[in-house]
């Protein structure tokens, strides 16, 4: 039999995202102090399109999406945005929904598991995602609990645990 293993990957459901900038969109478009600012927020690709009249609207219209996505349990490492700058008259920023792990955060953790990891534990880089596996679940456990107390500026899911 195999040893037990499982898979540390950085994936954001894009259906929860979609229904968070749905629900910051219908909140610009009723909440009194966006009224007559032309806050909005949308999908422009694959990245986020927000927009407004003034800059600390355009700002605003940033922090209402944030709280959308922490309500919908996506972490706010998972999405990356700019400073406004003007477009016209308007104020436009795109933000990014990260997806993967680049192969030097890969890296990074790997080193981190490799170091401060139960001995007996191997961590493999395999394309945008990392497969650490060892001798005893217990040992997973104790990596799991390693990568979630450290910071690597993104967000990290474990999953096929087996």
């Amino acid at each position: 039999m195999a040893d037990p293993s499982f898979d540390v990957v950085s994936k954001v459901d894009r259906q929860e995202v979609d229904n968070a900038l749905n629900q910051a969109a219908k909140e610009l478009s009723t909440r009194f102090d966006f009224r007559g600012t032309g806050a909005q927020v949308s999908w422009a690709g694959e990245a986020v399109a927000i927009q407004a009249e003034t800059e600390e609207r355009c700002r605003a219209a940033i922090d209402v999406f944030k709280e959308k996505l922490i309500k919908r349990n996506i972490s706010l490492k998972a999405f990356e945005v700019g400073e406004p700058a003007v477009s016209g008259k308007v104020y436009k920023v795109t933000g990014t929904i990260v997806q993967g792990i680049a192969s030097e955060k890969a890296k990074q953790i790997a080193k981190k598991i490799r170091d401060e990891g139960p001995k007996g534990v191997q961590a493999q880089i395999q394309g945008d995602q990392l497969r650490v596996s060892g001798k005893k679940k217990d040992q997973l456990q104790e990596v799991i609990a390693l990568l979630k107390t450290s910071d690597f500026g993104i967000a990290l899911q474990f999953t096929n645990y087996r």
